[in-house]
C-alpha cells in the first residue's frame, strides 16, 4: 500500500507566511524575503511529509493567498482590468498581479477591484473565484507549480506529486462575468493547455499528479457530465506518460461512482470520513486497471482516528483489489487542521489524548499501514484512547440535555410578525432613511494586540486591561458620533475572534495556543474545540455593552455570534449529531440575548455569516439542515419584545437557493456581502419580495482600498432599484478588525457621505 497525503497546511507553525505577507504588503520587506519564507516553509513541510514515512508527497499545494487563486494565473485566465499594474507600473512583477487580484490595487495612480471570493465548498476557507468571459483563452502563464516540482525533488530525493486543481472542477469553482455563455462550454478550450502543462511536469520527471476533481462528489447536470469524459479522454489520449490521482472529497460520489470510476485515470481518491458507505458501490463499480486511494484519516477536525474502523475499510479494499491498487489516505487536504499537537501544552492531558493534528495525521497513516502489517500494539492504545473519551465526565451534562430535551416550537418564536415588530422599532430609535452601521469590529490595532499579549504574560492585571479597553472603546464611540453613523458598535477590542471569544466563556469548549488554519490570504483562525455538552456559565458581552451604550445617546448594537457559526468555525465532538450540539450552543446564546435587553440594549445583532456555508453539498440532504438550522438561529433570538431589534450577518454566500430559510430566520436586519458582486446577490432577494429590512454591503473591507463617495452611491441606485428604499441600511461587506484605520475611516467617512446623497435623492424622513 501506498500511504499519499493530499496536501499540507501552509502558513507554518508559527505563521511565518501570514506575517512574511503582511510585511510585504506593507512594504516593510521585499519580494525575496517573501520567497525566502515561502521556500523555507514548503522544504521543512517536504521534509516533515518524507520523515513521516508518506511515498506520494504533495507539492504545489503551498500557496502565498489561495490555490485557485494559484490556477487562474497558472492558466493565464487574468481579468483584463488587471493588465495596468505590470505594464504601466515599472518595477512590478507576477507577485503583485498576483497580489493584485487576490486583494486589489489602490496606488500609482491605478485604482483597481479585488476579485470576488467565496466559500470553498462547505469550509471556512474562502477562495478567489476565477472569472470567465465568452471569448476566454487560456495559456500557460505561472512557472510556480514546475518550481514546486523541482524544488520538492531536490529536497526529498524523492519524484512528488504535484497537485492542481482539476480542469472541470476549475471552471465550476468560477463566475461567467457575461451573459450569452456557460463556462462549462469553455472546457475544449482549457483541456489543451491541461495537456501542456501535464506532458512538462513528465519532461521534469513526474509520475503521478493529482488532479482535484471535488465536484464528482456534487450534483452534476448532463453538460458536466460529458465534460469529465472529455476533459479525461483527452488527457489520457495526449499524456500517455503521466499518472492521474483524480481526487473527490467532502462528499460521496453517488450517483457519479460509475462517472468516476470509468475515467481514464490511474487511481481514485473517495472521502471514506465524509461518506464511508460509498465504498461498496466504487469497489463493485472500478475497472481492474484503477487503484483506489482511501481517505480514512478525517483532514477537517482534530479528533484522534478510530482505527477500527479504518482497518475495516482497508482490508475490505485489500481483499476486493489487492494491497498493491490500494492506497491510504487524510480525506482531503490537511489544509483544513492545525500543525502540531505537541506544540500545545496547555490542554488537558486526558483530552489531548483524543486529538490529532496535521502532524499526528500523518503518523496515523504510518500507524495504520503498520497495524495493517501486524503490529496489534498500536491498535490496542488507540482503541483505550477512544474508550477514554466515550467515558469521561468532562463530557456529558445532564441539565443541558434536559433543556434540550424539553424544548418546544414556542422557544422559536417571536411574540409578533414582522409587520408589527417594524413600526414599533422606527418609532423607538428615530432613524433616518439608509441609516448607517457597521458589522461590528474596527481595527484591531498594534496596540490592543499588546495589550492581549500583556496581559495573557501577567504584565498586565485584569483591572489595568480593562482600563485600557475602556478608554479604546470610548475613543471609537466617540469617533463614529463624529463620522455621522447612525447605529454605533462598541468595536470589539476586548475580543481575539468572534467565535474564540464567546467559546472562552462557555462549558464544554477548550483552546489551543498554536491550533491556527487558514480561513483567507493571511487571514488566520484559531477555531475552539468543542469537546463536551455546551451551556453558559455567566455574561459574555453585557458588561462591554452597557458600558458603551453608557457613553452616547445614539444605539449601540450589542454584538453576538449565532449558534451555526460557532459550530461551523470550532472543531466540533463526532460524537453526536451536529445539530444537538448547534440547539446546545442556541440556548445558550438566547440567555446572552436575554440578558443584553435587560441590560437595556436595544439593537442586538447574532452574525451567522457559517450558515451558507453549512449547507450540504447535495441538495437532497439540504432541507433536513436548513430546518434545524434556521430553528437554532430563532431560538437564540426570539426571547426578547417586539421593540427590539435583531440583526444577523452574511458574508460571502450564494442565497438563491436558500432565500425563503433566509427569510424564515426572521431577523429584522440583515446585512450581507454585496460589493465584490457588484450587488448581484440582491437581486434573490427581489425577486423573492424579501419583507424584512437589508444591509447590502457597500464596500469590500477585505481589501486595502478606499472606495469613492460615487462608487458607494452607486452600489445603493442599485440596491435602491431592487429593493424599497426604506428597507435599505448602509453598511461595510463585513467586520473591520483586519484592516488598517487610515483606510476604514476614510471608507466610512465616505460612506456616510453616500447615504446622505441617497437620502437626498430619495428624499428625506424617517424609513
Amino acid at each position: 500500500m501506498l500511504k499519499n497525503n493530499l496536501g499540507y497546511p501552509r502558513i507554518g507553525a508559527q505563521r511565518q507566511l501570514k506575517k512574511a505577507c503582511e510585511q510585504y504588503w506593507a512594504g516593510k520587506t521585499g519580494r525575496e524575503a517573501l520567497s525566502g519564507v515561502a521556500r523555507q516553509l514548503q522544504e521543512e513541510h517536504w521534509k516533515l511529509q518524507l520523515q513521516a514515512g508518506i511515498d506520494l508527497i504533495p507539492c504545489n499545494d503551498f500557496s502565498y493567498y489561495d490555490h485557485v487563486l494559484d490556477m487562474s494565473l497558472l492558466l493565464g485566465a487574468i481579468p483584463e482590468r488587471y493588465t495596468p499594474v505590470v505594464t504601466d507600473v515599472k518595477g512590478n512583477t507576477e507577485t503583485d498581479l498576483y497580489f493584485a487580484m487576490a486583494r486589489g490595487y489602490q496606488r500609482d495612480g491605478l485604482d483597481i477591484t479585488a476579485m470576488e471570493m467565496t466559500k470553498w465548498f462547505d469550509t471556512n476557507y474562502h477562495y478567489i473565484v476565477p472569472e470567465f468571459t465568452a471569448g476566454q483563452q487560456f495559456r500557460l502563464f505561472s512557472n510556480k507549480v514546475f518550481d514546486a516540482f523541482s524544488g520538492a525533488r531536490q529536497v526529498t530525493g524523492k519524484i512528488p506529486k504535484p497537485v492542481l486543481i482539476g480542469p472541470v472542477s476549475y471552471l465550476l469553482l468560477g463566475k461567467e462575468k457575461e451573459a450569452g455563455f456557460r463556462k462549462i462550454d469553455l472546457i475544449s478550450r482549457l483541456v489543451p493547455v491541461y495537456v501542456e502543462l501535464l506532458n512538462r511536469l513528465q519532461s521534469y520527471g513526474a509520475g503521478w499528479v493529482q488532479l482535484d476533481e471535488p465536484f464528482l462528489a456534487m450534483d452534476l447536470d448532463e453538460a458536466e457530465k460529458a465534460a469529465y469524459e472529455y476533459a479525461y479522454r483527452e488527457i489520457s489520449r495526449s499524456c500517455k506518460g503521466i499518472k492521474i490521482l483524480l481526487t473527490t472529497y467532502f462528499e460521496g460520489l453517488r450517483e457519479n461512482a460509475s462517472l468516476a470510476a470509468g475515467l481514464p485515470v490511474s487511481a481514485l481518491h473517495i472521502d471514506l470520513v465524509r461518506a464511508p458507505e460509498q465504498l461498496d458501490a466504487v469497489l463493485k463499480t472500478i475497472p481492474g486497471s484503477l487503484s483506489l486511494s482511501l481517505g480514512v484519516v478525517d483532514g477537517r477536525n482534530i479528533w484522534k482516528n478510530d482505527y477500527r474502523s479504518s482497518l475495516a475499510l482497508i482490508e475490505k479494499t485489500v481483499a476486493a483489489i489487492g494491497s498493491e491498487r490500494t492506497m491510504i489516505a487524510p480525506s482531503c487536504s490537511l489544509l483544513h487542521t492545525p500543525f502540531d499537537l505537541d506544540l500545545e501544552t496547555d490542554i488537558p492531558g486526558e483530552v489531548k489524548n483524543w486529538m490529532a493534528f496535521a502532524r499526528q495525521k500523518l503518523q496515523e497513516l504510518d500507524e495504520l499501514y503498520r497495524i495493517a502489517a501486524g503490529e496489534t500494539a498500536l491498535l490496542e492504545a488507540n482503541r483505550l484512547a477512544r474508550e477514554s473519551r466515550r467515558a469521561s465526565a468532562r463530557i456529558h451534562n445532564p441539565a443541558v440535555k434536559a433543556r434540550i430535551a424539553a424544548m418546544s416550537e414556542a422557544d422559536a418564536r417571536r411574540h409578533s410578525g414582522f409587520d408589527v415588530r417594524q413600526p414599533l422599532q422606527h418609532k423607538r430609535f428615530g432613524l433616518p432613511r439608509f441609516p448607517t452601521t457597521t458589522i461590528g469590529s474596527f481595527p484591531q490595532t498594534d496596540d490592543i494586540r499588546r495589550l492581549r499579549a500583556a496581559l495573557k504574560k501577567g504584565l498586565l492585571t485584569p483591572e489595568q486591561y480593562d482600563a485600557e479597553i475602556e478608554k479604546a472603546t470610548v475613543e471609537v464611540i466617540r469617533w463614529q458620533e463624529e463620522a455621522g453613523l447612525d447605529v454605533l458598535v462598541h468595536g470589539e477590542y476586548e475580543r481575539n475572534d468572534m467565535v474564540e471569544y464567546f467559546g472562552e466563556q462557555l462549558d464544554g469548549f477548550l483552546f489551543t495556543r498554536n491550533g491556527w488554519v487558514q480561513s483567507y490570504g493571511s487571514r488566520c483562525v484559531k477555531p475552539p474545540v468543542i469537546y463536551g455538552d455546551v451551556s453558559r456559565p455567566g455574561d459574555m458581552t453585557v458588561r462591554w455593552s452597557r458600558f458603551a451604550q453608557s457613553h452616547t445617546e445614539r444605539p449601540v448594537k450589542g454584538m453576538l455570534t449565532g449558534p451555526v457559526t460557532i459550530l461551523q468555525w470550532s472543531f466540533v465532538r463526532d460524537d453526536q449529531s451536529r445539530r444537538e450540539t448547534t440547539n446546545q450552543i442556541a440556548f445558550a446564546i438566547r440567555d446572552e440575548v436575554n440578558a443584553l435587553e435587560k441590560a437595556g440594549i436595544g439593537m442586538i445583532q447574532i452574525d451567522e455569516p457559517a450558515i451558507r456555508e453549512g449547507l450540504p453539498l447535495r441538495r437532497e440532504d439540504r432541507q433536513n439542515y436548513l430546518e434545524w438550522a434556521v430553528k437554532s438561529f430563532r431560538i437564540s433570538a426570539a426571547g426578547v419584545q417586539d421593540e427590539t431589534q435583531i440583526h444577523t450577518h452574511m458574508c460571502y454566500s450564494e442565497f438563491n437557493d436558500i432565500i425563503e430559510h433566509i427569510a424564515a430566520m426572521d431577523a429584522d436586519v440583515i446585512t450581507i456581502e454585496t460589493s465584490r458582486s457588484q450587488m448581484e446577490l440582491l437581486e434573490a432577494f427581489a425577486g423573492f419580495r424579501y419583507p424584512n429590512e437589508i444591509g447590502p454591503g457597500v464596500y469590500d473591507i477585505h481589501s486595502p482600498r478606499v472606495p469613492s463617495v460615487a462608487e458607494m452611491l452607486g452600489l445603493l441606485e442599485k440596491a435602491a432599484a431592487l429593493l424599497p428604499a426604506g428597507n435599505l441600511w448602509v453598511n461595510p461587506d463585513c467586520g473591520l478588525k483586519t484592516r488598517k484605520w487610515p483606510e476604514t475611516a476614510a471608507a466610512l467617512e465616505n460612506m456616510v457621505q453616500a447615504a446622505r446623497e441617497a437620502r437626498r435623492r430619495v428624499g428625506s424622513g424617517v424609513a
